[in-house]
């Protein structure tokens, strides 16, 4: 069973994930992958309103996209955005990433390589990972204005998309985590957390949504 405390303290963790930034004109928008084709959606109505005049789609495949994104997650965002008539020539690639720190440091590698001037970056995430996004890429690409962005949905809806409740709520557990060790690994930089959030934390960890949660050992990014 989801208690209401459950509930309560997950929409604390939802609220906090999220930047809250406005879109506005940008460089470059940069749709990190995953198995979400809403960032494709977003990064393609983002460009059609003139907030940024190239997308840039970075990742390759992971366990659990593999099965569903074939040819991987940038790909299958580039043809995404084909069918919604987003032009070839307004999109770049990057299908090497295979976690956020790897995200932005490809995908700046190749805007450098492809002669791209950037001032300021769209980054477009999944809802719950914006402040994660924003926080890799302040560490890895600190001269750069970062606007952190996302399908606006509620959490409701979220989690009727997604059709698990409980796999939402342990992954938004275990992005918090990554909030919380990954600045001390250098991977990100450090955010301050409201204890309200660090105790909503807590009480979902001791009622077991862990799944996502990362072993004291691991260094991924």
């Amino acid at each position: 069973m989801i208690s209401a405390q459950d509930w309560a303290d997950t929409r604390c963790l939802w609220d906090y994930h999220q930047m809250g930034h406005s879109a506005r004109p940008c460089s470059v928008a940069v749709g990190l992958g995953s198995h979400d084709l809403g960032v494709a959606d977003i990064a393609v109505d983002l460009y059609k309103r003139g907030m940024a005049p190239l997308l840039l789609f970075t990742g390759a495949t992971s366990p659990t996209t593999r099965e569903r994104m074939p040819r991987g997650e940038a790909v299958h965002y580039r043809e995404r955005a084909l069918e919604l008539g987003v032009p070839g020539s307004a999109i770049l690639v990057e299908p090497q990433a295979r976690n956020t720190g790897e995200n932005i440091h490809f995908s700046r590698e190749l805007l450098e390589r492809e002669g791209v001037d950037v001032t300021s970056v769209l980054l477009i995430s999944k809802p719950y990972e914006e402040r994660r996004a924003y926080a890799t890429a302040r560490k890895l690409w600190p001269e750069v204005e970062i606007i952190s962005a996302s399908t606006p949905m509620t959490l409701q809806d979220y989690v009727d998309s997604i059709g698990d409740a409980r796999l939402v709520i342990d992954m938004l557990v275990g992005a918090l985590q990554r909030l919380l060790i990954y600045p001390e690994q250098g991977f990100m930089i450090s955010q301050h957390v409201p204890d309200n959030v660090l105790q909503a934390y807590d009480r979902l960890c001791q009622r077991g949504f862990t799944s996502r949660l990362l072993r004291s050992d691991a260094t991924s990014s």
